[in-house]
């Protein structure tokens, strides 16, 4: 098989494309490599936005076709995307969250081991694996010890560590675990956008002056998705320099109470809304705090968040505001 030169042009595949992210993802690379890239976006079932030269449907839980389209494009980096996003998701589908985090991953991992060893496998895990380690309220860093609190977090987990005992086997792997992030584009899955959409449809007049809300008390630390799309860039583009096995935490360092950033929406809305409790929208193993430390990806990405967060609650709005005069 060939093996790209040092100077080679990047071929960058990504998994999970045409997810919340993937969008994202793309745009960032192309402003860091000045469209110099060939990028292989996959997805498991829909299309991309965006012009997309090469796109291909890939099943990561299929070992085959996984090693198949490794093979065939030889990449210099993998970004790995794929998953389920949403832990509520994953709490509803067991075995397929297991399936697809943990051995998704796995199939990816070994493919380039066996057909493209050249290749950086810049894992995307989640600082949810964190769990109950973070109940002292401390930021915590990447030596923290992983206590994840539900399936999602757990299978993340098992995937992480699975990727840092596979770089003794001489995967060149980056870890990376972001916190909570959002922006528009984001389902109503999420807290943030749930707020966000509810407002909309009740600004148009298409729902009741009431926002159904789940559990306000717990803190996250909240990132725009823009500035996590830039980390991964980052990663990619000063791979070579980075130490395999690396890990960076992608966080803002600062907790924000959920339901400070539901009277943030109350407060911008142009009309009077009610706050409603729907025990549906509780989750069993909400941590009440969490907020990361990411100075290793200060020091060694030279990364920081570059949005306000207000920004990034502005453009949100904005975006349901426009899908709900649309419906």
């Amino acid at each position: 098989m060939p093996i790209p030169s040092d100077d080679a042009r990047p071929c960058i595949l990504i998994t999970g494309a045409e997810g919340f992210v993937g969008p994202y993802v793309i745009r960032a690379l192309r402003q860091v490599y000045h469209d110099d890239l060939d990028i292989i976006a996959t997805t498991y079932k829909s299309t991309i936005k965006g012009p997309i030269e090469k796109c291909e449907t890939l099943d990561v839980t299929n070992d085959n076709a996984v090693r198949d389209i490794i093979s065939r494009h030889q990449p210099t980096h993998v970004i790995h995307l794929a998953g389920l996003a949403a832990p509520a998701a994953a709490t509803l589908d067991r075995q397929n969250v297991w399936r697809v985090h943990v051995g998704g991953t796995v199939n990816i991992a070994e493919a380039i081991l066996e057909a493209a060893p050249h290749c950086c496998l810049v894992y995307i895990g989640s600082g949810l694996i964190y769990g109950d380690s973070a109940k002292s309220g401390l930021p915590v860093d990447e030596t923290t010890l992983p206590a994840p609190a539900d399936d999602y977090a757990a299978t993340k987990a098992a995937a992480d560590l699975a990727m840092g005992a596979m770089s003794h086997r001489g995967l060149h792997v980056i870890r990376m675990r972001p916190f909570n992030h959002t922006g528009p584009g984001q389902t109503e899955a999420f807290v943030i956008p749930s707020f966000a959409a509810q407002v909309a449809r009740i600004e148009s007049g298409s729902a009741p002056p009431i926002i159904r809300v789940g559990n306000l008390d717990p803190e996250r630390d909240f990132l725009d998705v823009r500035d996590v799309a830039d980390a991964y860039a980052l990663a990619v583009f000063k791979s070579k320099a980075i130490e395999s096995n690396t890990i960076f935490n992608i966080a803002s360092g600062a907790a924000r109470r959920v339901g400070d950033v539901l009277d943030w929406f109350l407060r911008h809305s142009t009309k009077k809304i009610t706050i409603e409790l729907d025990n549906s929208r509780v989750r069993p193993a909400d941590l009440p705090r969490i907020v990361g430390n990411a100075s290793r990806a200060r020091q060694t990405l030279g990364w920081i968040p570059k949005r306000e967060f207000d920004e990034t609650l502005w453009d949100i709005l904005a975006d349901w505001r426009q899908r709900s005069r649309a419906a």
